[in-house]
């Protein structure tokens, strides 16, 4: 077992590494069902928040919540103490910025005093995007620069546009520029969409008017090809911030009613706003909204969690063993949970909990 999650792990990290946005979850899955057939518990929050990542990343952040659900559920069970990765990600993109200034605060406390320096630079990492999508970039670069010097080589790289829009944004060309070598060296190899488009937009930034609208076309049209959909939110973003600063109105307003409206619609708060002001710049009147959620998005993430379960066939007792609740407990929710989603009972669940399109809405 100890073989098989050291290489699940790995095999795991490896499609983040070259990039790759469609990693598969067959190894992670396949630890997550034995460990909890063998009732290693304590490990389990590992290989839920290394799929809960990649979901945040992609977008789907009802099913990284889920994650996070389970995780500490697990971590209630056992007592054993775990840096929350992907609620400090997910909080982040959110743009929930008291929640996540918080949680983000008592990491790097917690995590710094334990020696835990993987936690550390995921906050620091997750305070670089919060602080981007608030458009406080002076201290986004200091959280990025915080990120790149820690060990920790995948949040590092994932930490470079961050550093590039956000020196990009306080004039620190040195920063830029320096951020822009290192991205173009992890991500030149790796031909994905993803590397390439996010090294596109970066150079974007960071070009002169004749090369910049190419480039920023281009990366719109590679990250569209992708699964992570902020990312592409956040292209639309830029490049309608360089329209309209090249007083480009009206092409800027469509890209950033496209931006605003995919980041209201993933849930980005922070980024939504952003957009939203963008557009009141360029004289289009915009009415401020809350971002939107899919139908099951009054649930709690627990309640989320064992609507999935259920939906997917899992009895009430099989429910309660993984999320070490009670079937009474779980009945209970599932009451509450037909009456927030309009259903009369669980057979109707996967009409309003449908699959993505590769088969699942969780990868456990």
């Amino acid at each position: 077992m100890q073989n098989l999650m050291k290489w699940s792990w790995v095999a795991g990290a490896l499609p983040a590494l070259v990039w790759e946005d469609r990693p598969t979850t067959e190894w992670p899955v396949r630890v997550i069902a034995e460990v909890r057939a063998i009732g290693a518990l304590s490990e389990l929050p590992i290989y839920l928040h290394a799929l809960g990542i990649p979901a945040s990343l992609a977008g789907d952040f009802a099913t990284a919540a889920a994650m996070v659900a389970e995780a500490d559920a697990a971590t209630a069970a056992t007592g054993v103490p775990m840096t929350q990765h992907t609620r400090l990600l997910l909080t982040a993109m959110q743009g929930r910025a008291a929640e996540a200034a918080a949680l983000i605060a008592a990491t790097i406390e917690e995590a710094g005093a334990t020696g835990q320096l993987n936690g550390v630079a995921s906050a620091h990492w997750a305070a670089a995007i919060l602080h981007n999508g608030l458009a406080n970039h002076e201290r986004a670069l200091t959280e990025a620069q915080a990120t790149i010097e820690s060990a920790n080589a995948l949040v590092s790289q994932w930490a470079l546009p961050e550093l590039v829009e956000a020196a990009v944004r306080t004039g620190d060309d040195t920063a830029a520029h320096g951020a822009l070598e290192n991205l173009a060296d992890v991500t030149e190899p790796c031909d994905t969409d993803w590397a390439q488009g996010i090294l596109t937009r970066c150079r974007a930034l960071m070009s002169d008017d004749a090369a910049a609208a190419d480039l920023y076309r281009e990366a719109i049209e590679r990250l569209g090809r992708t699964i992570m959909r902020p990312e592409l939110a956040r292209a639309h973003l830029l490049y309608g911030e360089w329209l309209r600063r090249d007083r480009q109105r009206d092409e800027a307003r469509a890209h950033l009613r496209t931006a605003y409206e995919m980041f209201t619609t993933i849930g980005m708060e922070a980024f939504a706003e952003r957009a939203r002001r963008e557009l009141l710049a360029t004289g289009e009147t915009v009415r401020k909204r809350r971002t939107e959620t899919p139908a099951s998005g009054e649930l709690t993430p627990q309640e989320r969690q064992i609507a999935l379960l259920v939906r997917d066939g899992l009895s009430n007792p099989e429910v309660g063993a993984r999320l070490f609740l009670s079937p009474r407990t779980v009945e209970w929710h599932l009451r509450k949970i037909f009456a927030k989603l309009g259903v009369g009972s669980r057979k109707q669940l996967p009409d309003v909990l449908p699959r993505d399109d590769s088969g699942s809405s969780h990868p456990a």
